[in-house]
């Protein structure tokens, strides 16, 4: 009788154990999709393919944060810089092209279309054109920009 109570004893303490460790551990963290952006366009796909860089920005009517990036990215538009606004509702085939699946997403591309700078979600003026800077003049230092 006496080794059945111990028995149910360790039993009973294996089981409070178990009981707390489950209660303890974390679960697995969500896995995060890792969004792309394009290595590559085709400057043909956009406005002023013969201008020397290329800012594309995908937008949507849906998103509140696209209208304000596009804006930011217009102010660049130049001699040197064309700048292509991609609205997902009027131009899916673009995104379905060159796979975006997050807006706002904005590239900036030389002239062979090759992406040099990118953005996902908003940014602010200040990175976006030191970004484009960069890209024109590897050389350039790198901005750091908290403000957004």
């Amino acid at each position: 009788m006496e080794r059945l109570l111990i028995a149910i004893a360790i039993v009973a303490v294996v089981g409070v154990v178990a009981l707390v460790a489950q209660r303890r551990r974390r679960p697995d963290a969500p896995t995060q999709r890792a969004y792309r952006v394009p290595e590559q366009l085709d400057r043909t796909d956009f406005s002023g393919p013969q201008t020397p860089w290329l800012v594309v920005v995908f937008t949507s009517s849906t998103c509140t944060a696209c209208a304000d990036v596009a804006s930011k990215a217009s102010v660049l538009e130049s001699d040197d810089v064309a700048v292509a606004v991609i609205d997902h509702e009027t131009n899916r085939a673009t995104h379905s092209r060159y796979r975006i699946d997050a807006v706002p997403t904005t590239l900036i591309a030389d002239r062979l279309g090759v992406v040099r700078g990118s953005f996902l979600g908003p940014m602010s003026a200040t990175d976006l054109w030191a970004a484009v800077a960069r890209a024109r003049d590897p050389a350039q230092p790198e901005a750091h920009c908290d403000e957004h």
